[in-house]
């Protein structure tokens, strides 16, 4: 089987090794745009089916087949080649990529490419583009369809960047280019798929920071949540590392596990919390802040616990009791990293028993705003956090 990027200029593009493969073929399989470029062939043309995962099947079927596919330019670029490859043996395909709309898209525009972000957005909500929100930013985006290109304006004008310059570009490569320059909050009219939009970020929006302990404003909260200061202190005693899993227990607003899951794309988080309004409230804060890829989980532990895929680390937020520091100690791996923070005298006690019979670090952390006093300032304490950091 070979995997053929199709530019939109046709086979006009094509290496010739995409042609061969082509004029080899039994079978020609891809989208109806792509299968009406090709010239004539002595090959059976079939349309890849809606959903995209029911042409996996389908082409399972012809196993053993001379079989061409079309995808766009190339094809392990947020294309089909990934999902193809992951379905067959090594030794069952190969690709034959072509010119990505990506570089289609920075050759228009003199873009330098490793300083410019390029995301795959045809598939994906909107709000995944938050964390990259910021004045100065370049990036190059796939869209599902035209009518996208409207509600991406909305989305960034509605967060402040609205004032952002946007390149539409319509049919890259092909006959049918046209590119069309405007800024995000005056997108108006339809664009022809397939479209990818360029896009310079400008405005005042807030931009959300590389470090931990964003502001809480980002956060809605029914008041319990874990503050920027200490959710900073708390985070880099967590210490997020590249593809490494988070439980969050006691997940409250979600803000630990999201801002683990904002530290990098590769990172996965899990939020175990009982009480279904804040399971709402988790989920919505999570898709706001573009990690809509946080798991949640609703029950209380350590009973909710039993079947998840093992953590790398533990953050116990909520619902501290000797029963479930007993509980992790005994089911999760040695070198499961576990940081508790406890604010009432009870769950202090415990970290205190815990530290003394595990080890670890017994950090205690202890805090004050300046608040007016009179006519006067003085400084307002909060109430203090007890944290255990430890490796099990």
């Amino acid at each position: 089987m070979a995997i053929i990027g199709l530019g939109e200029d046709g086979p006009g593009g094509l290496s010739p090794a995409s042609r061969a493969a082509l004029e080899r073929a039994e079978i020609v399989m891809g989208p109806p745009r792509h299968l009406a470029l090709l010239p004539d062939l002595d090959a059976e043309r079939v349309d890849w089916p809606v959903p995209f995962a029911d042409g996996l099947d389908l082409l399972q079927g012809f196993r053993g087949r001379q079989v061409a596919v079309l995808a766009s330019g190339d094809p392990f670029w947020f294309g089909a080649g990934s999902v193809i490859a992951r379905r067959f043996a090594p030794g069952e395909w190969r690709a034959l990529p072509g010119v990505s709309c990506f570089s289609l898209a920075a050759a228009r525009l003199g873009w330098a490419l490793d300083r410019t972000l390029c995301l795959g957005q045809h598939a994906a909500p909107l709000t995944r583009l938050r964390p990259y929100l910021a004045r100065g930013v370049r990036m190059i985006l796939t869209l599902r369809d035209g009518g996208a290109v409207a509600d991406l304006g909305g989305y960034l004008a509605g967060l402040g960047f609205g004032a952002s310059t946007f390149w539409v570009m319509e049919a890259l490569g092909g006959p049918r280019e046209r590119v069309t320059e405007v800024q995000a909050r005056a997108v108006s009219g339809t664009f022809s798929h397939p479209v990818v939009v360029a896009v310079e970020v400008v405005g005042e929006g807030a931009a959300l920071p590389c470090a931990s302990g964003i502001e809480d404003a980002f956060f809605d909260s029914d008041g319990v949540m874990t503050k920027r200061p200490v959710r900073a202190l708390t985070l880099s005693a967590l210490a997020p590392k590249p593809g490494e899993r988070l439980w969050d227990i006691g997940g409250g607003s979600g803000s630990i596990g999201i801002e683990w899951l904002l530290s990098h794309p590769t990172t996965e988080a899990l939020a175990i919390e009982p009480r279904a309004d804040r399971i709402a409230l988790i989920r919505a804060n999570a898709a706001a802040l573009g990690v809509d890829r946080l798991q949640v989980v609703e029950g209380r532990a350590p009973e909710a616990l039993a079947g998840l895929d093992a953590p790398d680390v533990v953050f116990v937020g909520g619902g501290l009791v000797a029963e479930l520091l007993d509980w992790l100690f005994s089911h999760l791996p040695g070198g499961t990293r576990l940081v508790a923070n406890a604010v009432t005298l009870e769950s202090e006690a415990q970290l205190i028993a815990a530290h003394a019979a595990r080890g670890g670090d017994l950090l205690r952390i202890e805090l004050a705003q300046a608040a007016p006093l009179g006519p006067r300032r003085g400084w307002k304490a909060a109430y203090p956090v007890v944290q255990w950091s430890v490796v099990l």
